[in-house]
This record gives C-alpha cells, sequence and structure tokens, in this order.
C-alpha cells in the first residue's frame, strides 16, 4: 500500500490506551462492528465486514494506518464501506447533527494509531 499520512495530526504520539477504549466505543471508533480482533476478546459482537485486525500493526507502518483512518476511501477506493474518519468524505446521507465534522479527533485517531501499532504478529 502506498498511502500513508507520514505525521502526526496532532504533532505527537497518540496513546495506546486511549486507542483501544475508542477502538471499542461505539459512540467513536466503532471499529468492532466491522473488524474482529483478539485483543478485545472481552468485547461483544465483533464484525466480519472489514478484516480481522489482528497483527495488524506488523502489516501496515504507522503512517499507512493514520492514512486509512483518516480517509479510507482515498486509499481503498470509493466503494469501500469503511469511512473516512478524519475526512468530510463520509458517503451519502449523512445525518444532519454530523455534516461539515469529522467522526474522530485528531488525538484520537493518532491514539487508535498508536493501538492499531501495538498489534503485532506473534514471532514464529
Amino acid at each position: 500500500m502506498e498511502a500513508a499520512v507520514a505525521k502526526s495530526l496532532t504533532g505527537s504520539p497518540g496513546d495506546p490506551a486511549a486507542g483501544r477504549k475508542a477502538f471499542a466505543d461505539k459512540k467513536l471508533g466503532n471499529c468492532l462492528a466491522c473488524h474482529a480482533n483478539q485483543d478485545m476478546s472481552e468485547q461483544l459482537f465483533h464484525g466480519e465486514v472489514g478484516p480481522p485486525l489482528d497483527g495488524v500493526g506488523s502489516r501496515y507502518e504507522p503512517a499507512q494506518l493514520r492514512a486509512i483512518l483518516v480517509n479510507s476511501k482515498a486509499v481503498f477506493g470509493p466503494d469501500t464501506v469503511m469511512p473516512g474518519f478524519y475526512s468530510l468524505e463520509v458517503g451519502k446521507n449523512v445525518a444532519k447533527t454530523f455534516v461539515g465534522k469529522t467522526i474522530l479527533t485528531a488525538d484520537q485517531v493518532e491514539s487508535i494509531v498508536a493501538y492499531l501499532s501495538t498489534l503485532k504478529q506473534p514471532a514464529n
């Protein structure tokens, strides 16, 4: 994957613990609605729409993870169901309360990037 957002949106690294919380929060990222994640086996209802995120920190660099979170449509194409969490390109029929707003803040994006970066493949 060539898409990357090299620089932190906030100028500093995110907090992996806060990122884990935002990842599971149904009012924020709600990442579990689409992605399975063994690190969160205590959470219910892991989705299967997107790929499992186990080991994602070994597959992608933080800059690539950031690009996916910021605007997945620019990375995967306009037909992806994943929204751009820090983009105004969120699709059609956006609820009026969300028009002109990003789903996540820059701090939340950086924290989720930090969390996802901790999800490494086990060494063989």
